[in-house]
């Protein structure tokens, strides 16, 4: 995945086939005000997407359209890979936990984890929860064939990496003892009541999952995830996504210092994100905040987080003043192109707009 700063061009940091014409009739009688997304994702070639629409802090409509896989079509019931929509999910685990005292966003993280491809790099001792949830690591995205390094000191520079996630993930496990599937259940996905919601993919057995997509339409591998990645491939409901998102804008489960850090920003990304012409839609600041993009607009802060795998594109926002949101899930390469369409047509935020429009520029 990647960042919102290139989100609608292709991929957000880096990041049509037949469909059946209609929701299912179920979500069709249910979803009444949301209207029929069917002829954007035939002429943007997305197979299918599942949206929820908040307002004033809950949820007021959901609605599926397209296939979710060979003669399967999507519903509001059909989970989706996230992709890095799952790295907010592992930030308020974490979160959580450093509220309950239990872990904590300064001490090294050395004390209770270091993986064993930096075991010789004295750098490893500076690495914190902190710098983990706002990608200032200095870790790469992913590491390559030849292990992990350092392509920066850590605390310098803003890098995106879901090694940093999966280093926080592993450090909660070690400084709690327990798994971070259980510690995850304990402190978000049963508090929120996300059913349908699972760093593992064996619900998938029950609840078939969203097939993905390449941008030619052609059906990719889906390959069943039997261990949890703390940046990616958790798999969701809109539905439930939703519910989390409504809770994050909300706190849940954080002490106030913890919440305050959560909401200001961690790494600017102003300088690199609103150059140039982009200025003119961009908010006065934006940056990392603790497991989310932060856009500072004169009225209220935005959270705002992307997800791009192969035949998934995902997308999540909240203002945190209005609690007005939105969370769209897509299973195509194609997904990003729906993204403004969507955002359009349920009446979403028009500064959101106008941002994710000028970073087309």
């Amino acid at each position: 995945m990647n960042n919102t700063v290139n989100v609608l061009k292709r991929t957000v940091y880096g990041g049509v086939v037949a469909l059946v014409a209609c929701a299912s009739i179920a979500d069709a009688r249910t979803n009444t005000a949301l209207p029929d997304m069917t002829p954007t994702l035939r002429e943007q070639r997305v197979e299918s997407a599942s949206i929820a629409v908040i307002r004033n802090g809950r949820i007021a409509s959901t609605g599926a359209w397209g296939m979710a896989g060979p003669n399967r079509a999507a519903t509001v019931s059909t989970p989706y890979n996230l992709a890095s929509l799952t790295k907010p999910l592992t930030a308020e685990v974490i979160l959580r936990l450093v509220s309950a005292g239990k872990l904590s966003l300064e001490e090294p993280m050395d004390r209770y984890w270091s993986d064993p491809d930096l075991a010789r790099d004295p750098r490893r001792m500076k690495l914190t929860v902190r710098m983990a949830l706002s990608h200032r690591t200095g870790l790469p995205n992913w590491r390559d064939a030849k292990g992990l390094a350092f392509d920066h000191d850590p605390g310098t520079t803003t890098g995106y990496s879901g090694e940093g996630y999966q280093y926080a993930a592993r450090y909660a496990e070690r400084r709690t003892g327990q798994s971070f599937e259980t510690l995850a259940g304990r402190w978000l996905f049963a508090p929120a009541h996300m059913r349908a919601t699972g760093y593992v993919s064996a619900q998938g057995e029950t609840v078939p999952t969203a097939v993905p997509y390449d941008d030619a339409g052609k059906s990719l591998p889906v390959e069943r995830v039997t261990r949890y990645n703390a940046a990616d491939l958790a798999h969701a409901t809109a539905r439930d996504y939703a519910r989390f998102l409504i809770d994050a804008r909300n706190d849940r489960g954080l002490v106030a210092p913890v919440a305050a850090e959560r909401s200001k920003s961690q790494a600017d990304l102003t300088p690199a994100t609103c150059a140039g012409t982009k200025a003119t839609t961009c908010p006065p600041w934006t940056g990392f905040g603790l497991g989310w993009q932060l856009l500072g607009f004169p009225d209220g802060t935005m959270m705002l987080h992307t997800g791009k795998d192969a035949g998934a594109f995902t997308f999540a926002a909240i203002d945190r003043a209005s609690g007005d949101g939105i969370v769209i899930l897509t299973n195509s390469d194609n997904g990003w192109r729906v993204i403004l369409p969507i955002l359009e047509r349920t009446g979403s935020d028009p500064k959101l707009i106008a941002f994710l429009r000028g970073q087309m520029n």
